[in-house]
């Protein structure tokens, strides 16, 4: 029961797979061929590459780990060399005691110094690699939101006024919201990818690069269901003037460029 409750606390990387498998396939298989579908694609592989990418960032590194052990056994050695001969000093002469106190302490600090640069460079090493992935998510996130950038809910309305340089596939008003809604579905995959980082390493800094990705997409995902609503509320009005004037409600077909 414990081990069931678990898998609903956080996120599977290969549940996120399937789900932008899934979602590539019903792009092709309605938009054979579309800009958008080979964006999902590239998502789909970016997807695979942080399955790999977060088994790495939580391993740890081995050879600057066994560096700062060595480190820190020297510190103790050092340590339990200076208890076990205190008695040596001469401490007569106060001017070699601060001396040869200073320079212990001096050298302590120093390898204190190498053995905090050591932890700090696995974690910096880690952090830039993640940075670096959400950098392509915000990335592939822009992409998406230029390919819905051209999908005017209005245009398929506008008779005539239309210029079409700029549109190679015709779509129904039906089409242009199943676009629209994959444009957010791939928005929403961006932004669950980019969690998984959060997920598989606790650091401030890159935890706030996630919120980032997470509210971008968020913003771009408000623009597209603004879009889909303006687009119901458009079919809904044609329908009603073609059915007020005795004619069988249709969609006139949308031609932006896909």
């Amino acid at each position: 029961m414990k081990s069931t409750a678990s898998r609903f606390r956080q996120l599977e990387a290969d549940k996120i797979i399937e789900t932008v498998k899934a979602l590539h396939d019903r792009i092709e298989e309605r938009f054979p061929g579309s800009g958008l579908g080979k964006v999902v694609g590239e998502l789909l592989q970016v997807a695979e590459e942080t399955v790999g990418r977060t088994r790495w960032i939580q391993k740890p590194h081995l050879l600057l780990r066994c560096v700062a052990a060595v480190l820190s056994l020297g510190i103790i050695v050092l340590l339990a060399f200076l208890v076990a001969h205190v008695r040596q000093f001469n401490f007569d002469d106060f001017t070699n005691s601060v001396q040869a106190l200073d320079a212990s302490i001096s050298s302590v600090v120093f390898v204190g110094a190498a053995i905090l640069f050591f932890v700090n460079w696995e974690h910096r090493i880690k952090r830039d690699r993640a940075l670096k992935a959400l950098h392509e998510l915000r990335a592939l996130a822009h992409i998406v939101d230029m390919h819905q950038l051209t999908k005017d809910p209005e245009s398929y309305a506008a008779q005539g006024a239309q210029t079409t340089h700029l549109r190679k596939r015709a779509m129904t008003p039906f089409e242009l919201n199943r676009y629209l809604d994959y444009c957010g579905d791939a928005l929403a995959l961006i932004s669950k990818i980019a969690a998984l980082y959060a997920q598989s390493f606790n650091d401030p800094v890159l935890l706030d690069a996630v919120d980032d990705v997470e509210d971008l997409t968020a913003g771009f995902s408000r623009k597209i269901w603004q879009k889909i609503t303006i687009l119901e509320n458009l079919r809904r009005a044609l329908a009603g003037a073609e059915a007020a004037a005795g004619h069988e409600p249709g969609g006139q077909a949308n031609t932006d460029l896909v």
